[in-house]
């Protein structure tokens, strides 16, 4: 999308772009989906099945609303994937506001193209070290490129002030998508670990209701954390308008997510990698679990 919205608006796909009238067309950008709409249609009526071992009624699922892991996984997985998203919408503006002299569609599209292809690296590495140990890594490389940010913004009249700026932002996104894949990773590892833990030793029956249990539980769980996460679409660019709005530069905001960033850090500690009485949940995330 971020390479062809752009084209379609500006040059007139379809006759109603640029070339038909005064100024862009945005319809054009909408335009695009309805051919991926249609074949998922299509591909959903005559391909997909009704799983009768996957189904589950809205009151099985709520159950998930009462699992600290939903709520700390959501808050994670905003700070992963609601940065991917945020970001993703905001850095044309960053580079507008604090460097007039760059057009920022020349480089807007690489932080969304090394963040996507970074998110399977994730999921590989999470399958070797474990999701827990990659997802606290990452977070910590995620507040130094932050830090880089706000210091190239500090710079950034200095001949090297952008080369830094997107250097680091860069490596920022590589770090949204590498902790989308190892906070998506961690997910189904933890609720299928802690039914399986709380029906061990009561025999093969109860083991393979945890187990089922446990899968549809992550499965919702899934779907709770990515919608929730899904703000940072709009909490990321709003936080950046009104630190603009207020000091004139965005590094108030940034400030703000990289405090975000430590908070993320010490619940990722606290809950999945520390010892004592959670070292078994723990233990859980970082096996190579088969989920």
């Amino acid at each position: 999308m971020q390479f062809v919205v752009p084209a379609a608006i500006g040059l007139g796909v379809l006759g109603l772009g640029a070339s038909k009238v005064a100024h862009p067309s945005l319809q054009c950008a909408g335009l695009l989906w309805v051919p991926f709409i249609v074949a998922a249609v299509a591909c959903a009526y005559l391909f997909m099945d009704n799983l009768a071992v996957a189904r589950a009624s809205l009151r099985e699922q709520a159950i998930i609303l009462r699992r600290k892991h939903t709520w700390a996984m959501s808050w994670l997985y905003i700070g992963t994937f609601g940065s991917f998203i945020g970001y993703s919408a905001a850095l044309p503006l960053l580079i507008k506001v604090s460097f007039p002299h760059v057009n920022p569609l020349q480089f807007a599209f690489l932080g969304p193209l090394v963040g996507s292809l970074a998110r399977p690296l994730g999921g590989w590495l999470s399958d070797r070290l474990g999701g827990a140990t990659v997802t606290f890594w990452n977070f910590l490389v995620m507040l130094a490129a932050t830090g880089g940010v706000i210091v190239s913004l500090g710079a950034r009249t200095a001949p090297w002030g952008f080369a830094g700026f997107l250097t680091m932002f860069l490596v920022l996104f590589v770090t949204t998508g590498i902790g989308n894949g190892s906070t998506f990773r961690m997910v189904p590892a933890i609720f299928q670990r802690d039914r399986l833990l709380a029906a061990r030793g009561q025999g093969p029956q109860a083991e393979a209701l945890a187990d089922r249990d446990g899968r549809r539980e992550a499965a919702a769980a899934l779907g709770f954390t990515s919608a929730v996460a899904a703000y940072g679409g709009f909490l990321v660019p709003q936080s950046y308008s009104l630190a603009i709005v207020a000091t004139g530069s965005p590094r108030a905001a940034l400030g703000g997510f990289a405090a975000f960033y430590v908070t993320c850090l010490a619940l990722t500690w606290w809950l999945y990698l520390r010892g004592g009485q959670r070292s078994r949940v723990g233990a859980s995330v970082l096996a190579r679990a088969r989920v």
